[in-house]
């Protein structure tokens, strides 16, 4: 059995490594090896990726692939998307491709309110309280304006602060439920640090407040922390066509297909079971995007979920219709990036990602990744309405299964022209592969 390991984050990166592979895996030498192989020959590089995080042994690739033809308000972009798994990309670029000429994706940056609480517990007079807050409320904000200050110049900082009484659903809790702006910037540490700055100033007033008991003076700071929930940070993007343009679908009339698709996202918004991954192909298009441009991806995704079940149960983020022969397709949902701060001026690839955008502002992003989720459920979406989902998804994955066989290049390009004809599954393709490598 394997001890535990006293001082690990000490260890130089070659002890950690052979530490893991001697206690750990049971091949160490090739262990060894496969984790050097993905080391950047570039030292200063590699130097750079070993900082982002803690105990780092390699680096994890994923492919960054790029979706062109997105016409998003009458300006044509290229995405980058950072993802592994087969016919995202490309269902991506296909949508982009199609809407491309029919007026292309128009968005609008519905808000972009961030928000942060200071959870507190309180077990006087609540009317006291509220007092104390109308009191302090200056204070609060006069003890952060050195951490505003640069905010402000910019033209953000705070926007509200509230006294929040929720001893209906917990005993003796309240909290101050405060907002931001926070512009091009993700906001995380500035509003983490604002949030600190206002519950140690609260828990300081509380102590010299006069109208207070003794009891009623020490109020209990539990945390100070941002939400990833954030309804009021929100973008829209849509599309939309006459029913007649929507061509090219397998043989289905236009208005068949205009109505599957209604019919499709309606059962998302109705059924849970869907819904979810209904939404989780939406996030396939978004996620890529907010990795590849070094942002939160897991924020994005909590964030994406909550809203989902805002009305109560979990439905569909995107919405479509036909109304006076036109058929819409849309999305909102809410989304906190930056594009200063953060990995954007520490990551090569993401400073990349982001001129291939053409250095958006955090508005621009939103809206540019809003239409990657939207495209990604349309072309999903088609997909299940007219071929189904294997059709394309095993195709892209074939290389996939071809790799895993060991498949010499020959092989792969005379599999993948049979498989243009031929359904893919994975037991076809093992068959395939093997009835033509016994041929030869």
């Amino acid at each position: 059995m394997t001890k535990p390991i006293e001082g690990f984050s000490k260890l130089t990166k070659e002890d950690k490594i052979n530490w893991i592979a001697q206690h750990y895996t049971q091949h160490p030498k090739e262990t060894i090896a496969v984790l050097k192989q993905y080391w950047n020959e570039d030292d200063k590089l590699q130097n750079l990726h070993d900082e982002f995080i803690e105990n780092t042994i390699t680096n994890f690739y994923l492919p960054l692939g790029i979706a062109p033809n997105f016409l998003i308000n009458n300006k044509l972009y290229a995405i980058p998307m950072a993802i592994e798994e087969s016919s995202v990309v490309a269902a991506a670029s296909k949508a982009a491709k199609f809407w491309q000429t029919r007026g292309g994706f128009k968005t609008t940056v519905l808000g972009t309110e961030k928000v942060g609480q200071v959870h507190f517990m309180y077990q006087g007079d609540i009317e006291k309280l509220t007092k104390f807050f109308k009191h302090v409320r200056p204070r609060l904000i006069s003890s952060v304006a050195p951490i505003v200050k640069n905010m402000e110049k910019r033209g953000g900082g705070i926007k509200n602060i509230e006294l929040r009484d929720k001893t209906s659903e917990l005993d003796n809790y309240f909290q101050l439920h405060c907002t931001f702006e926070t512009l091009d910037a993700m906001g995380a540490n500035f509003i983490n640090s604002c949030l600190e700055g206002f519950a140690q100033c609260l828990k300081e007033e509380a102590q010299q407040y006069g109208p207070f008991s003794d009891g009623e003076k020490d109020i209990e700071i539990v945390m100070s922390i941002l939400s990833n929930y954030i309804p009021n940070c929100v973008v829209r993007a849509e599309v939309s066509c006459p029913v007649s343009d929507l061509k090219g679908h397998h043989g289905i009339t236009t208005e068949d297909f205009a109505k599957k698709m209604v019919r499709a996202v309606n059962i998302a918004k109705v059924e849970p079971y869907r819904a979810v991954t209904h939404n989780k192909g939406i996030m396939n298009g978004i996620d890529a995007v907010v990795l590849a441009t070094g942002n939160d991806f897991r924020a994005v995704e909590a964030g994406a979920h909550a809203y989902a079940s805002k009305d109560g149960r979990y439905t569909s983020l995107t919405h479509a219709s036909i109304e006076n022969g036109i058929f819409r397709f849309w999305i909102e949902i809410p989304m906190a990036l930056g594009t200063v701060g953060g990995l954007t001026r520490l990551h090569p690839l993401v400073k990349l990602a982001l001129e291939i955008l053409q250095n958006p502002s955090a508005k621009e992003l939103m809206q540019i990744i809003a239409v990657a989720g939207l495209a990604q459920n349309f072309g999903a979406v088609r997909s299940l309405v007219t071929t189904g989902i294997q059709q394309g998804h095993m195709k892209m994955h074939l290389l996939n299964i071809l790799n895993q066989l060991g498949a010499t290049e020959d092989e792969k390009l005379s599999l993948v022209d049979y498989f243009k004809r031929h359904t893919a599954s994975h037991s076809a393709v093992v068959e395939a592969f093997e009835e033509l490598r016994n041929k030869r």
